[in-house]
């Protein structure tokens, strides 16, 4: 049922008669073509009145005007005889009659979207219909348990000239089979999983460094980029910037236009399916792109965002905006999208940036519906936001990172708070909270947070905060927090103990119950220093950098020549994953299949005798750095799966009686059965 313009005003203004804040709509919305005819809706309960404008180029303001009517669910809507494939539009939204030069707005369901790449970010949303053939591609659904999760940068793990791909930095790069980078590297490394950083259409662009817009003046980023994506703008369209093959960013450039960037995302995906790696979204539905113009912050402010007293945005996620996610409308944005990438583009999971800022009631019902259409979609939550509660997420069936174990095992910084890992204890860490963390941080033991040990996501390295590669260096003393690095590959090269303590962190790792997240380039201790830029006034260059989330150069981007230099570490990952897929043990044992010994001479020993189904495993780490340790073996022939210097691909001669481990090393045996 539709109303007019009029009507539409006395209802909005009268509470008795409508509770705007209640209202829901079960109507598609975005642009739909369908038997020739373009259908486009739009959820504005505060408007005034609501326009469509098409366009026929994306550089012009100029477009074919259409007013729109508003039903009694506060959806607008119009539908136009003609097949508008491939045309441009906004919406021109006004809260009063007197706001007849209202910004042109860009549809929050849009399919596809051009940026005009300024920090304004003005944007036109494109009718999106392209037939795909996925041919007989589908979910990959694998148990959590079994999940081995990189974490990847999409440009950063092309961007590099060492990747060798005629296409760098973009999806099709990704995905060049003639590329050592990319899908190639990641086949080889042999993780089951992908985990991409914010990859729908974002905010790309900064304030001007040292300029001001609404009170915010940039003091922060001389980049004037935002590279990691935590700025999103659209919930339903791909990064357009990840299908242009042009090199760096350009301002003031239209990029998105052609849409290709639809077509490119569903090839990339098709291409990780093709060789048994799902693939897991970072999205961010807890804030929008923060200085753009003509979102949702134009289309309905009251509606949309947490808003104080006074009207102005609340900000705990530090970003400008948080949604008002307990809105039905927002709630159903949230779930829309979700199942549309799950639908359109065969996403197999996704991980909520800062998720506790959505409210508990759409964190179930998102995880509900999709669950419809996969049973084993992967939900992963960053369990901070307004504060930290891995347990309520494990309560309602997700995964959370952990950052206990990250925390316990590396520390929290290098300079005065490391962990196990450096022979300390971090905070209120011991022996029993390392045990821990080998069995899943699961909420039966103290400090226990999980109520399955795969809804813990064990990882020691993702985006935020330095690499573990560059946690060690800085630990260990070869570079202090202020030291320019001059020459990079040496900085990369590994020294001995930095080798061992790689080695020791990862061995920890792949042992433990629970996801396994890597982040890229952890496998040869990544390093990212703070790479020299032309017209940037960085005084940290040359110095290691702990949030490069606004570099868009060589501080992010993989060297894969930095493999080839630390190839003892990245075959050493290699083989550490290829163990945890083989003895599924350490992914699978029960809580009660563990038996632990403590040695009180050296508290910074772990072993443990592994039972699983007819197989025994014995475990041993020395974490201690000035203490060699001898540990007693149970009875039997045991083989060595891994040691300090290598993870074993074959057989190796059985040893018995007892295994001496030099400081910070470990072990992993399995008993001879034959």
């Amino acid at each position: 049922m539709f109303v007019s313009e009029t009507n539409n005003i006395a209802i909005s203004n009268s509470k008795e008669m409508l509770n705007i804040n209640s209202l829901y709509s079960k109507k598609e919305l975005g642009a739909k073509v369908e038997k020739n005819k373009t259908t486009f809706r739009l959820f504005a309960p505060n408007a005034f009145s609501v326009e469509l404008v098409i366009f026929k180029n994306v550089d012009t303001n100029n477009g074919i005007v259409h007013a729109m009517l508003k039903d009694i669910d506060g959806v607008w809507e119009i539908t136009l005889d003609r097949n508008l494939k491939g045309f441009f539009y906004s919406f021109r939204v006004c809260h009063s009659n007197k706001d007849k030069n209202a910004n042109l707005c860009v549809d929050p369901y849009a399919k596809a979207v051009a940026t005009y790449t300024d920090y304004l970010n003005p944007r036109k949303s494109i009718v999106y219909a392209e037939p795909y053939d996925w041919e007989d591609d589908e979910w990959i659904q694998r148990d959590w348990q079994d999940l081995i999760i990189y974490e990847m940068h999409i440009r950063d793990m092309t961007a590099h000239k060492s990747s060798q791909t005629n296409s760098p930095g973009t999806y099709k790069g990704l995905v060049d089979k003639k590329s050592i980078g990319g899908l190639n590297y990641i086949k080889e490394l042999g993780v089951n999983t992908v985990e991409l950083l914010p990859s729908q259409e974002y905010g790309y662009m900064e304030i001007p460094f040292k300029n001001s817009f609404n009170g915010r003046n940039n003091t922060w980023n001389p980049y004037e980029r935002n590279h990691w994506g935590y700025m999103t703008s659209n919930f339903f369209a791909p990064a357009a910037y990840y299908a242009e093959n042009s090199g760096k960013l350009e301002k003031s450039k239209w990029i998105g236009k052609s849409g290709e960037q639809v077509h490119q995302f569903k090839n990339m995906i098709k291409a990780f399916h093709k060789e048994g790696i799902a693939v897991i979204m970072d999205v961010v539905y807890n804030h929008l792109s923060e200085y753009e113009l003509a979102n949702l912050k134009q289309i309905d402010k009251d509606y949309y965002f947490r808003l104080d007293n006074n009207g102005n945005y609340i900000s705990e996620s530090f970003c400008g905006n948080d949604l008002k996610t307990e809105r039905p409308m927002v709630r159903k944005l949230i779930i829309d999208s979700v199942l549309y990438w799950m639908k359109e583009y065969h996403i197999d999971g996704f991980r909520f940036d800062l998720g506790k800022l959505i409210d508990w009631e759409t964190i179930e019902a998102v995880i509900h519906e999709a669950r419809k259409l996969n049973p084993q979609v992967i939900f992963i939550c960053e369990p901070w936001g307004g504060g930290y509660d891995p347990k309520g997420f494990s309560l309602r069936d997700w995964a959370s990172w952990n950052d206990q174990i990250r925390n316990g095992i590396k520390g929290e910084n290098p300079f005065n708070a490391v962990g196990w890992l450096f022979g300390k204890w971090f905070d209120n860490n011991n022996f029993n909270r390392i045990k821990s963390y080998i069995r899943g941080t699961l909420e039966q033991e103290p400090f226990g947070l999980f109520q399955k040990a795969e809804h813990s996501v064990n990882y020691l390295e993702s985006h935020d905060g330095y690499t573990l590669g560059d946690f060690i260096r800085l630990a260990t003393g070869k570079l202090k927090k202020d030291e320019v690095v001059t020459d990079i590959n040496k900085n990369a090269e590994l020294t001995e103990i930095e080798l061992k303590l790689n080695k020791l962190a990862a061995m920890f790792l792949f042992v433990s119950k629970g996801i396994t997240m890597i982040h890229a380039g952890q496998e040869f201790a990544r390093s990212k220093v703070i790479a020299y830029e032309e017209n940037v006034h960085d005084e940290y260059f040359g110095m290691l950098d702990h949030n490069s989330y606004n570099k868009d150069n060589e501080t992010n981007y993989i060297n894969y020549e930095h493999s080839k230099i630390n190839k003892e570490l990245h075959n050493y990952y290699k083989g550490l994953i290829r163990l945890r897929k083989k003895h599924e043990a350490f992914r699978r044992a029960d809580f009660n299949n563990y038996i632990f010994k403590e040695k009180k001479s050296n508290p910074f020993s772990i072993e443990y005798l592994l039972k699983y189904k007819y197989t025994n495993y014995y475990v041993a780490f020395n974490a201690n750095p000035n203490k060699t340790t001898t540990y007693t073996l149970p009875a039997g022939w045991w083989r060595i799966l891994a040691d300090e210097n290598i993870v074993y691909n074959k057989k190796v001669k059985a040893i018995k009686g007892k295994v001496i481990l030099k400081p910070t090393t470990g072990i992993i045996l399995q008993l001879k059965t034959t």
